[in-house]
C-alpha cells in the first residue's frame, strides 16, 4: 500500500515539476526582457539635455532628468521583481512542498473534499490553480496546529473551521520522494527526529518543515502587544521567532518592510548564526543589533562596556546589588522624576565658544532656558531656547562685522574669493565701496558663526554628563537603598566609580541605559516612530530598566521577548523577577504568555542531565531521541581533550570547546595549538563562526549549538556557588550529541546534585 501511495505521490511531484520547469523557463525570459528594458533605458541619459541659460531652461532641465529616473527606477523594479521570482522557482524546484492536507472546509457548501499541499512560498499557475500553498497561508496553519478532525483556523475574514482527513508529510531530495508518511500530528516525530539528528551547522536552519503547535501559537500571533516566550534551552524559541519574522512580513505584506523589524540579540556571533533564516525563506533580514550595539551607536564618543567586560568585572557581590538598583523599574521612574524636576531648576548647561571667546555663557543659557512659563514641558523650553539663541545669533552678526577679525578676513580675500563671494558683477552693483566691504563681512560672519548655529540647533550646549553626575548624586534622595540591601556609603562608591568612568569617556551598560534615558527625556526625543515590531532574545539577561528604556524608545512597536530564565548569566538572581517587571510595563490585556517545555537540541540522555544541574527542572521536557550519557572526566583534561578531539574528527562531529572566560579561552587555544590544533579561537563578539572545532568563553556561546560540547575546567574554582548555576547549565545545554564534561582537580559542587545514574564517570 505504501508503494502505491508513493506512486501516486511522484506523479503528482513530477507534474508540479513540470510546471515548475515552464515557469522557471518563462520567469528567465522575463528577466532577459527586463535587463534589455533597463540597458535601453540608461541610454535614455544621452537624450537628456542640460541647459542652464535662464529659469525656463533650468526647470525644463530637472522636468527631464526627473522623468528619466523614474523610467530608470520603473525599470529597475521591473528587472528586480523578475529576479525575485526566479530565485523563488528555483528554491521550489529542488523541494517543491513538505506536506500534503486533505479537508472540507466549513465555508465549502458542496462539502467537497479539497486537497493542497504546503511549501516554503505559493506556486500556482496562470489560470490561478494553486499547486502549492506557502506555509504561512491562513489554511497552512491547519497542519501545524492539530490532528484529524475537526479544527478551527484563523484568516483575515475571521475564524473558519475545517475536518482534517489526511495528513501527509514527505522527504523530497533533488525531485523524489525519499519517504511518505501519515499521520494524526501537526508534525510526525519521525520527521522531526530526523532534522534533529542532523549535524550542527555555522548557520541556524529554517524549522519550517518541523514547526511544532505551540512554536506555531508563536509565529501567528498578531494580535498580542507583548508576546512572552519562554522556554529551555534548545526548545526552539528563537527559530521560531524567526519564522514569525518571516509570517509577519508576509501577513502584513504592503504595510510594514522588514526595516521596520528590529532583533536585538545576545551577541554579534549569534546574529552572524541565524542571518541566513530569512533570506531562505524568500524575506530580507530585519535590523539586528546587540543593546550594546544599540547604545554605542546613541553614544559614539563613550566607550560602552563590553559583553567580556560585563562579563568577567560584575561578580562581586556589590555589583550583583547595584545591578539590581540600576536595573530597576524603581531607577527607571527616579529618572523621570528628576527629569522632570529640571522644569523648575538644576539643568546643567556649558558655553558657547566663538573665535577663542565666550559667545554665550551658560549662566545666560540658563536665565533663557527658565524665562518661560512654568507649564512649559521639557522639549519646550529647549526648543524655546535654541530660538532664543538663534534670535539672539542673528542679532550678533553686524556688532560681529565690525570686529577687527571680520575686518582682517575681507582684506585678506583673494580675487578667486571675491568672485565667488559678488557673482556676478552685472547683477551685484552696490551703492559704495562701504556697502560692499559690509556685503562681504556679512558673509564672513554668516559662515564663520555656521558651527554656533549648528551647536545650538543640536542642543550641544546641554550638558548631558553634568546631568548624569548630578542625578547619580540625588538617587539616595530618590530611592530608598534599603529596599535594595544598600548602605549610603556603597551608593557613594558606585557614583564616583561612574564618574571616573565618564571622566575616561566610557560607561557601564547599565549606566548607559540610564545615561541615554535621562538624555532623552531632556531633549524631548520620543524614540524610533517606524518600528512596528520589536523582537528581544536571552531576555533574561536583560534588566528590566533596559527593557522599560526599550518600550520608550520604539513606542510604536509590538513586542515579542523571549527566554529561559535559568540561562540568565549577566543579571544573576535579578532575573528572578523580570516577568513581573514586565506585567507592569505592558498591558496585561494585550499580553500573551508561551511557555515551551519540550527540548529539541539535545538528546534525551543530555537533557535530563542538565536539567538535573536546574533547582527546578520540572518544567524541562526531553524529547525521545536516543544518544550517549554525558560524560565527567577528572585529572588530565589536556591530554583528554586531544583524544576526544581526534575521536570527534573521526566520527565528523563538530567540537566547541566552552571556557568560562576570554583568557581561560585563550590559553587553551595556545596549549592546544602547540600540537596542531587547526579550530577556531573567539573571544569578541563581533568575530564570525566559521566551520569547524571551536574554543568560546560561555557568555558568547548563547543561543549556539554544537554536535559536541566540551565544559573546560568545571571546578570548585570556576564554577563555585549558586550563582554559578545558570552560567554551567547554559554551557552544557549547547551540546547536540555530546557532552563532555572536564577538569582536572575536583568537580564543582553544583554537580553534586545530578544523580550518578545521569552520566558516565572516568
Amino acid at each position: 500500500m505504501t508503494n502505491d501511495i508513493t506512486k501516486i505521490e511522484q506523479q503528482h511531484l513530477d507534474l508540479v515539476l513540470k510546471k515548475l520547469d515552464q515557469r522557471i523557463a518563462q520567469s528567465s525570459e522575463r528577466i532577459k526582457r527586463a535587463q534589455s528594458n533597463l540597458d535601453e533605458a540608461e541610454k535614455g541619459w544621452k537624450d537628456v539635455r542640460v541647459k542652464f541659460s535662464d529659469f525656463n531652461s533650468i526647470v525644463e532641465t530637472g522636468a527631464s532628468v526627473h522623468a528619466q529616473q523614474q523610467v530608470l527606477a520603473q525599470k529597475e523594479r521591473d528587472q528586480n521583481q523578475a529576479q525575485q521570482q526566479f530565485d523563488k522557482l528555483k528554491k521550489l524546484k529542488g523541494r517543491p512542498y513538505f506536506a500534503r492536507i486533505d479537508f472540507i472546509d466549513s465555508s465549502n457548501r458542496s462539502s467537497e473534499l479539497e486537497t493542497i499541499y504546503i511549501g516554503l512560498a505559493s506556486f500556482a499557475d496562470e489560470q490561478g490553480h494553486f499547486y502549492v500553498y506557502d506555509w504561512r497561508a491562513p489554511i497552512s496553519s491547519i497542519y501545524y496546529d492539530g490532528g484529524l478532525g475537526k479544527i478551527d483556523y484563523q484568516t483575515p475574514s475571521g475564524l473558519q473551521q475545517a475536518d482534517v482527513k489526511l495528513k501527509r508529510q514527505f522527504e523530497i531530495a533533488d525531485g523524489v520522494i525519499l519517504t511518505v508518511f501519515d499521520t494524526e500530528e501537526a508534525v510526525g516525530d519521525q520527521l522531526l527526529l530526523d532534522a534533529l539528528s542532523s549535524d550542527s551547522s555555522t548557520k541556524m536552519k529554517s524549522i519550517v518543515t518541523t514547526i511544532q503547535r505551540e512554536q506555531n501559537k508563536i509565529i501567528r500571533d498578531t494580535d498580542s502587544d507583548l508576546l512572552f516566550v519562554q522556554g529551555a534551552a534548545g526548545s526552539g524559541k528563537t527559530a521560531a521567532v524567526l519564522q514569525r519574522v518571516a509570517y509577519l512580513l508576509y501577513r502584513f505584506r504592503g504595510k510594514i518592510t522588514s526595516g521596520q523589524v528590529i532583533l536585538f540579540s545576545p551577541n554579534q556571533i549569534f546574529n552572524d548564526y541565524v542571518n541566513e533564516v530569512l533570506p531562505d525563506l524568500g524575506e530580507n533580514n530585519m535590523i539586528q543589533m546587540t543593546f550594546y550595539q544599540y547604545a554605542n551607536y546613541r553614544l559614539p564618543k563613550i566607550s560602552v562596556q563590553t559583553l567580556a567586560d560585563r562579563f568577567e568585572e560584575e561578580n562581586d557581590p556589590l555589583s550583583v546589588k547595584l545591578t539590581d538598583l540600576k536595573g530597576s523599574l524603581a531607577m527607571f521612574a527616579a529618572v523621570k522624576k528628576f527629569a522632570l524636576s529640571m522644569g523648575k531648576g538644576g539643568m546643567s548647561f556649558r558655553d558657547i565658544h566663538f573665535q577663542g571667546q565666550t559667545f554665550f555663557s551658560k549662566e545666560d543659557i540658563s536665565k533663557i532656558y527658565y524665562s518661560f512659563n512654568d507649564n512649559y514641558s521639557l522639549s519646550q523650553r529647549l526648543e524655546a531656547t535654541k530660538q532664543a539663541l538663534l534670535k539672539k545669533t542673528s542679532g550678533r552678526i553686524s556688532s560681529e562685522m565690525k570686529k577687527d577679525w571680520a575686518q582682517t578676513a575681507v582684506e585678506n580675500l583673494t580675487g578667486e574669493q571675491l568672485e565667488l563671494m559678488l557673482g556676478d558683477p552685472d547683477k551685484h552693483q552696490f551703492e559704495s565701496e562701504k556697502k560692499e566691504r559690509n556685503d562681504l563681512a556679512k558673509q564672513i560672519v554668516k559662515k564663520a558663526l555656521g558651527p554656533v548655529v549648528r551647536r545650538i540647533r543640536r542642543g550641544i550646549f546641554v550638558n548631558p554628563n553634568q546631568l548624569f553626575l548630578s542625578f547619580m548624586r540625588q538617587v539616595p534622595d530618590l530611592i530608598d537603598l534599603d529596599d535594595f540591601s544598600l548602605k549610603t556609603q556603597e551608593w557613594q562608591e558606585a557614583y564616583l566609580r561612574s564618574k571616573q568612568d565618564l571622566s575616561d569617556q566610557k560607561l557601564s551598560l547599565n549606566d548607559t541605559a540610564i545615561y541615554l534615558y535621562l538624555f532623552d527625556l531632556i531633549n524631548g526625543h520620543h524614540g524610533d516612530l517606524s518600528i512596528r515590531f520589536l523582537f528581544v532574545d536571552e531576555v533574561q539577561d536583560y534588566t528590566p530598566f533596559q527593557l522599560a528604556f526599550l518600550k520608550y524608545s520604539f513606542p510604536k512597536a509590538r513586542f515579542t521577548l523571549l527566554g529561559d530564565l535559568n540561562q540568565a548569566i549577566f543579571t544573576r538572581n535579578n532575573a528572578r523577577g523580570l516577568q513581573q517587571a514586565v506585567s507592569r510595563l505592558f498591558d496585561p490585556e494585550k499580553t500573551r504568555t508561551i511557555k515551551l517545555t519540550k527540548t529539541y537540541r539535545s538528546t534525551k540522555q543530555i537533557t535530563d542531565f542538565t536539567s538535573a544541574l536546574l533547582s527546578d527542572s520540572n518544567s524541562i521536557e526531553a524529547f525521545d531521541r536516543q544518544g550517549q550519557k554525558p560524560v565527567m572526566l577528572r585529572g588530565d583534561s589536556l591530554g583528554r581533550l586531544e583524544d576526544l578531539l581526534e575521536k570527534n574528527h573521526q566520527e565528523k562531529l563538530t567540537t566547541a570547546m566552552i571556557t568560562k572566560t576570554a583568557a581561560q579561552a585563550q590559553k587553551l587555544f595556545d596549549d592546544l595549538i602547540k600540537d596542531g590544533f587547526k579550530g577556531n579561537l573567539i573571544t569578541l563578539e563581533n568575530q564570525r563562526l566559521i566551520a569547524g572545532d571551536v574554543i568560546i568563553p560561555g557568555y558568547l556561546a548563547k543561543g549556539l549549538e554544537f554536535d559536541a560540547v566540551v565544559v573546560w575546567q568545571a571546578d570548585p574554582v570556576n564554577y563555585r556557588d549558586p550563582a554559578d548555576r545558570d552560567l554551567l547549565y547554559t554551557v552544557a545545554s549547547r551540546a547536540m550529541h555530546q557532552l563532555t564534561i572536564l577538569s582536572d582537580d575536583d568537580f564543582s559542587p553544583l554537580f553534586k546534585r545530578v544523580d550518578h545514574n545521569l552520566y558516565l564517570s572516568r
